[in-house]
């Protein structure tokens, strides 16, 4: 919680900017937490003492009571979340390592209209600190969520700073070796179709499926962005199928946006896995769930759940925690590919 400081000293902004700190850190040094580094402990108390900031005695004494509660955002629309397995999965992962603590978690689903409203929540004190399972480069109310609580993304914020804690796959990585596992099996007409442009997971396996398309010397047949929908895959694979040349193999970067892939070859006369390979991503149960058997990249989603909630009991109790951690990814062989 930010510290109001006494009317006519220095703003916490003022402290920042001469401790060279985010404000956020500044914060949390007022309000006495430990999890700020040495360097920046000092600091901001160089700089408290040279501009004589004063913090609000109130403030100060209703910020270091603490809840025993944690706050789970999930900023998008309510039918996304309930759609999606990925969701499902980073949901049990976090359950089960706060279920073993002394916390509760409150889950917050903040579409854009009610961002306003979880800010004003999270800014009441009602929780020690929040977790982050997914976001967009719009979502700049999360910015402001991490200056008032110790904040855990599940993925890479798409601004990160110094100061932030995340938990993401190698989704670079991700892409390029769904993207090699055609290539080895003899496709050369490759398209994709990619996640959002405006999530770090979505840019970022795009990212990989463009640097093994240019090792293999090659250009992609269609490059067509989707929403990690069912509904978004099915148009953006309209959109492949009618640039021009037709592909013998298609990335998708979500197991959902797979399956609605698989509807639109099937309404054109193609039969996914023998007329044209399909790679899915997630390995969620969509992709068993399918005929064929979706071949998929696995991301490691409930194991993603739990290090995000133990990163954030760590930095709640004080203790090291690691301000990036980068879990690997594994092609599953199936009979789309």
């Amino acid at each position: 919680m930010e510290i109001a400081p006494v009317r006519g000293t220095a703003t916490i902004e003022e402290v920042a900017a001469r401790a060279g700190v985010s404000r956020s850190t500044v914060s949390r040094v007022v309000n006495g937490s430990t999890a700020v580094s040495p360097a920046a402990l000092e600091a901001v108390r160089r700089a408290i003492d040279e501009l004589q900031y004063v913090p609000n005695r109130a403030a100060r004494s209703l910020a270091s009571r603490q809840t025993r509660a944690i706050a789970l955002v999930i900023p998008e629309q309510t039918d996304r979340f309930f759609g999606d397995p990925f969701f499902a999965a980073i949901v049990a992962g976090i359950g089960e390592v706060i279920g073993d603590s002394d916390y509760i978690m409150n889950m917050l689903i903040a579409s854009d209209d009610a961002s306003a409203k979880a800010l004003a929540y999270l800014r009441g004190g009602s929780v020690d600190g929040a977790i982050v399972a997914s976001h967009h480069t719009s979502d700049t109310f999360l910015d402001r969520v991490a200056d008032v609580v110790p904040v855990v993304y599940g993925g890479r914020p798409a601004r990160v700073r110094a100061d932030d804690y995340y938990v993401d796959v190698d989704n670079v990585e991700g892409g390029r070796v769904a993207t090699s596992y055609l290539l080895a099996r003899g496709h050369r007409r490759i398209a994709t179709v990619s996640g959002p442009t405006d999530m770090p997971a979505g840019i970022d396996r795009l990212q990989g499926f463009r640097d093994a398309i240019a090792e293999a010397g090659l250009q992609p047949v269609a490059v067509e962005n989707g929403d990690f929908t069912e509904v978004g895959g099915a148009l953006a694979m309209a959109r492949v199928l009618a640039a021009g040349e037709r592909p013998d193999a298609v990335f998708v970067a979500s197991d959902l946006m797979a399956r609605g892939a698989y509807t639109v070859l099937r309404e054109k006369g193609l039969e996914p896995g023998r007329d044209v390979a399909v790679m899915g991503f997630d390995d969620s149960a969509v992709s068993t769930a399918l005929s064929p058997a979706l071949t998929t990249v696995r991301q490691p989603s409930l194991t993603q759940g739990r290090y995000m909630a133990s990163v954030l009991l760590d930095i709640l109790a004080g203790r090291p925690a690691a301000h990036a951690t980068i879990l690997p990814t594994e092609v599953i062989e199936r009979g789309s590919a």
